[in-house]
């Protein structure tokens, strides 16, 4: 016997006659063909595996003792045939195959050298391999974005503002402050005024009003000069409690609603609300100086442009030629704070600047970043480390969320503009520093928003479409009266203010005449706008109803069968009732202001 077949039965291979005895933990060299070592035949030499010794006495013999032939013994066997053992077997080994015949083709549906497998087999064996693939995909996809998702989290920064925010969930219409900080903390950032200032302004303020289709977007910059009352504010103190902040005894500067006094950015929200006469805010992001920073570097820089060169040696620092530029980092923070060499010089001249500079960042946003996995991570990273949010969107999951809606808003249909404004009256004329609202436009663009209604070219055919409709329904209220005692009216109160009902019957009927009206409480369910239900029969009491409330053709909804005689109709107070006697206007026509369209490049003058 050769060295190379020495220890080595036919059709046993190789690799297999060393055996592991479970009983023992020692490896054992086995011979025969079967599974179990036979009792009846002699048992063959045990031996060690090489570079293995056993605890045995002599080399290449286990624990136990030879018999008189040199053949190994265990415990308990007595090494003579017949002999009984107490070990449990060894296990089995496995079989070489058969070799090919020889001269011969090899056995039909067989590769040589390999087992032959049934089709099913293969395919099982695929499908298992399939699913544990996809399985493994899953669960590491699924902790990846948990552990995106957690990391993102812990960037974000949250305050509760309380019932300063309205409806916490993305359904419907949604009204975003965004608040720019100008606190002075940050590598370089006291140059920029006073570095004393460890709270920060309400500086710079956008109200960001996306519409309920999705379909356009607007955002209403708000100047930190204008002069306005800022209300009482509720505010949530570190141990839980609620302290109410006082509002301003007379006017005073917008800005100073947050960070004075111990304003938070809820009261920012409640003095937005108070302004624009009752415009719901949902949720606020607020972001401070080293947010632009580092957010203009994580896009890669954002595309500006000038029609004059721009050097302001003094305040910004800033020092730019004429045409374009791509700004990033500490350059684009010169922008947005710089108003030096800017026609009037005002915070008004740098609104236009700063909304130019965020229409082109949204635009980058879309086209550049969202196709390209390290620029989205680069700039979900700065925004979670730059922003505070109210706890309504107080996770990167449910921004995630807030961006899809968002992101559903085509660029030509994303407009900025200025709510209207004019000089403070009250300051010399040489001296005018603040401003005031303008009293006719201003109001006309609140109420668009608070309406819904669009600022872009883009939804002129839907706009025309819905005055067509308000036309033909306008024709209702072209008719006779009934008498205010003849009209009979169940209210509801769908709005959000309390007592909403009760004190609508009671100027009815105590002011009106119309004592054939109840209160029903609550309704099912809030709207947005009051209606009034009639039947056909009932046209003459919803005009007479209509003229005493001041409800615009569009809140009155006309059923298709008459009404008993002693049926009422049905009125829902919406939250664009603002109190009993207070006339409901229909959506305003769009003033003559300027606007930036998101889609378009527009040159700094």
């Amino acid at each position: 016997m050769d060295a190379h077949s020495r220890g080595r039965a036919d059709e046993i291979d190789p690799a297999d006659q060393w055996v592991l005895n479970p009983q023992t933990g020692n490896y054992e060299l086995r011979l025969n063909h079967s599974g179990e070592q036979s009792t009846s035949s002699p048992r063959p030499r045990s031996a060690t595996p090489p570079g293995q010794r056993t605890s045995g006495q002599g080399r290449g013999v286990r624990a136990g003792h030879a018999d008189g032939q040199g053949r190994a013994t265990e415990p308990g066997r007595t090494g003579e045939r017949g002999g009984t053992s107490t070990e449990s077997p060894v296990p089995g080994q496995r079989r070489r195959r058969a070799p090919e015949p020889a001269g011969g083709p090899p056995s039909p549906g067989r590769r040589r050298g390999k087992p032959a497998r049934s089709k099913a087999g293969r395919k099982k064996k695929v499908l298992l391999w399939t699913g544990g693939s996809m399985a493994v995909v899953l669960v590491a996809g699924a902790t990846a974005a948990y552990a995106l998702y957690n990391h993102f989290d812990g960037n974000l920064k949250t305050v509760d503002v309380g019932d300063a925010a309205g409806d916490p969930s993305l359904d419907g219409p949604l009204n975003i402050l965004i608040i720019g900080n100008d606190i002075r903390t940050g590598e370089g950032n006291e140059s920029y005024g006073n570095k004393d200032n460890v709270t920060g302004h309400a500086d710079t303020t956008l109200l960001f009003h996306v519409s309920e289709d999705r379909t356009n977007a607007t955002a209403v910059s708000i100047p930190r000069d204008l002069k306005i009352r800022i209300p009482d504010c509720p505010t949530k103190q570190p141990d839980g409690s609620t302290k109410v902040i006082p509002g301003s005894a007379t006017t005073t500067k917008f800005n100073e609603s947050f960070g004075v006094n111990g304003r938070d950015p809820g009261c920012t929200m409640r003095t937005v609300k108070a302004l624009t006469g009752g415009v719901e805010i949902n949720h606020f992001m607020m972001v401070d100086f080293n947010a632009v920073k580092t957010l203009s570097t994580a896009v890669d820089g954002v595309k500006v442009c000038l029609n004059k060169p721009i050097n302001d040696k003094s305040y910004s620092k800033l020092n730019l030629s004429k045409g374009e530029h791509r700004i990033q980092g500490e350059e684009a923070l010169a922008f947005l704070r710089n108003r030096h060499g800017l026609g009037n010089e005002s915070d008004l001249d740098r609104i236009k600047m700063q909304q130019q500079f965020l229409a082109s960042m949204i635009r980058q946003l879309k086209e550049e970043t969202l196709d390209s996995p390290t620029k989205l991570y680069a700039v979900a990273d700065a925004a979670t480390k730059a922003l505070t949010v109210d706890s309504g969107i107080g996770s990167a999951l449910k921004l995630t969320s807030l961006a899809k809606e968002l992101g559903k808003i085509d660029l030509k249909n994303i407009s900025f503009m200025t709510v209207p404004v004019i000089d403070n009256p009250d300051e010399p004329s040489n001296r005018r520093a603040t401003v005031v609202l303008d009293p006719v436009k201003a109001p006309q663009v609140f109420e668009m928003v608070k309406n819904d209604v669009s600022f872009t070219e883009v939804k002129k055919q839907q706009q025309d479409t819905k005055n067509a409709q308000a036309q033909a329904e306008a024709k209702l209220l072209q008719g006779p009266r009934a008498e205010a005692v003849d009209v009979r009216v169940d209210v509801y109160n769908g709005s959000s203010l309390q007592g909403a009902a009760q004190k609508t019957i009671e100027w009815l009927q105590n002011d009106q005449g119309v004592t054939r009206s109840s209160n029903k409480a609550n309704a099912p369910e809030k709207l947005a706008r009051t209606t009034l239900t009639y039947a056909p029969n009932q046209a003459d009491q919803a005009r007479k109803l209509a003229d005493l409330m001041g409800l615009p053709a569009t809140a009155l909804k006309q059923g298709t069968e008459d009404a008993g005689e002693r049926e009422p109709m049905s009125l829902v107070l919406g939250a664009d009732f603002k109190g009993a006697g207070v006339p409901i206007t229909g959506p305003a026509k769009a003033p003559d202001i300027e606007k930036v369209e998101a889609d378009k490049t527009v040159c700094a003058q």
